[in-house]
């Protein structure tokens, strides 16, 4: 059952601060299953006061483990894994309980890449944070005498870094945070989505008992927007990693701004899928199948506005309600589940407003449209959706719906309209290509305004840089480019 999480839901979370269980100021709110409407657990609401005394032993503690060699830092991450690993079966219940994530998702994609992060930034600490740059000959004159200056590219950790983390994936986001900073030598102060911030608690236990010292792993949740208003204008504070919506990037963005604080955002998405006329169809319909499977539609990398040409248009549409026939929306916990719950009743009100809106816009419900009834009627399902015969001007193709809703606009003309209507978004995060011709789809890919194209697929290289274009976000993340996101770069020339 959805309810069958190991937590008991009386005891309450503490806040961690400075490498202690701290009793939050501002009392404790419930976290809702949504797939049942149980309470899951108590989490803590900070107030300000302790925001600020979270950000304040972050840099207390800053110049120490800057300091600290990195094969330390790499042992503790490893530590820290083993222990989530240890720990897979009921913090994956748990994620599963916080998020409506079906168990699969819970276990492979949330505590499973949890996991992996904290291993991949373990090795990551051991990387090579100098490298030598060319010497230059200077001829004497008014800076002096001639010479041969040599230098160096050092990679610096920042300082104190906020991250503030997204409610769609309480393990994978995080990690994907906290570990490439502390690996770089920052130290951070962590703030959840309000919705599931249990899990982020469970990764603080994990440091703690890896043994990381007191201050540089801080984590403070809150229903409040007060808790992540201070977590970002922190004086103590030199850098924001925030993933979420971006009307709140854009805010967080001007905050930053007034001192300077160094960003990395990753926002809103509107993924185009562009099938052309001579792709493989069901493989198209596999990947833009995805919307409806993962996590319900809450991912903004996922292929929701689907640009097909016109002669494959009707095969594709009825390709796609074909698959959706078969997609069973239900409780996360059972056996063969696909789509679970979104996160909360108002994210379900909503979705649900914008495929309204479609039908008024005059797009056509090709499948779906209606609110799902699942066990006892609890829970906040949304029926994945198709929505047809769009234009490029209606509001359910421009702006990011962040459910199980997929759009489907037609197009006549050649790759040149295509691409077109493709980059006429203000999104640009990650976009898909699907073509029999690998060349042409290569070719198509290159011109799209996007932080990453998949070319007939949704995967994802996880070494290769992640971050969008326009309003999609600022910087880059993954592999060792989330290292240099969390690092300032530093020149050091002497003379020989």
């Amino acid at each position: 059952m959805s309810g069958d999480y190991p937590m008991n839901p009386d005891t309450p979370q503490k806040l961690y601060i400075g490498g202690e269980w701290a009793e939050p100021a501002g009392g404790h709110y419930d976290v809702i299953n949504p797939a049942d409407e149980s309470v899951v657990g108590l989490a803590p609401e900070a107030s300000r006061a302790q925001v600020e005394e979270a950000a304040r032993a972050a840099a207390e503690a800053f110049g120490t483990w800057s300091r600290t060699k990195p094969e330390a830092r790499a042992a503790i991450l490893d530590r820290a894994a083993d222990i989530m690993q240890r720990e897979f079966e009921p913090w994956a219940a748990l994620a599963r309980a916080e998020t409506g994530a079906p168990t699969g998702i819970a276990r492979g994609m949330q505590v499973g890449v949890g996991v992996s992060r904290f291993r991949r930034y373990a090795r990551g600490a051991l990387e090579p944070v100098e490298r030598g740059l060319p010497p230059q000959v200077t001829e004497a004159g008014p800076m002096g005498k001639a010479s041969v200056l040599g230098a160096l590219e050092v990679r610096q950790p920042v300082g104190v870094v906020t991250c503030i983390t997204s409610y769609n994936n309480p393990w994978a986001n995080p990690a994907g945070k906290v570990a490439p900073a502390l690996a770089m030598g920052n130290t951070v102060v962590v703030k959840p989505a309000p919705q599931d911030p249990l899990s982020v608690f469970r990764m603080a236990e994990a440091l703690h008992e890896a043994g990381v010292p007191a201050g540089v792993v801080n984590v403070v949740s809150g229903a409040s927007v007060e808790v992540g208003e201070a977590a970002v204008d922190s004086p103590y504070v030199d850098m924001v990693s925030f993933t979420g919506s971006t009307g709140v990037g854009q805010r967080i963005a001007e905050v930053c701004g007034r001192s300077m604080k160094r960003q990395l955002m990753e926002l809103g998405g509107k993924g185009a899928a562009v099938v052309l006329e001579d792709a493989d169809l069901d493989a198209a319909v596999m990947g833009i199948g995805t919307t409806f499977s993962f996590y319900s539609g809450q991912i903004c990398t996922a292929p929701t506005r689907v640009i097909v040409h016109r002669s494959v248009y009707a095969e594709l549409v009825e390709k796609l309600t074909g698959y959706l026939a078969f997609m069973k929306v239900g409780d996360p916990g059972e056996r063969g589940t696909v789509v679970g719950p979104v996160i909360s009743a108002a994210h379900r009100d909503r979705v649900e407003s914008y495929v309204e809106l479609g039908r008024k816009e005059g797009a056509r419900i090709a499948y779906g449209g209606e609110r799902p009834v699942v066990g006892d009627g609890r829970g906040f399902y949304v029926a994945p959706t198709l929505l047809v015969d769009c234009t490029s001007d209606m509001r359910v193709v421009r702006e990011e719906i962040f459910g199980p809703v997929v759009v489907v606009v037609p197009f006549d003309g050649d790759e040149e309209e295509a691409v077109r209507l493709a980059n006429d978004s203000d999104f640009g995060l990650l976009s898909y290509v699907w073509s029999g011709d690998a060349a042409r789809a290569f070719r198509v890919a290159r011109r799209l305004r996007a932080g990453g194209v998949g070319v007939n697929t949704i995967g994802r290289n996880m070494e290769a840089p992640f971050g969008g274009f326009k309003r999609s976000g600022v910087g880059r993340d993954v592999g060792s480019y989330a290292l240099h996101a969390y690092s300032e770069t530093q020149s050091i020339v002497w003379t020989s």
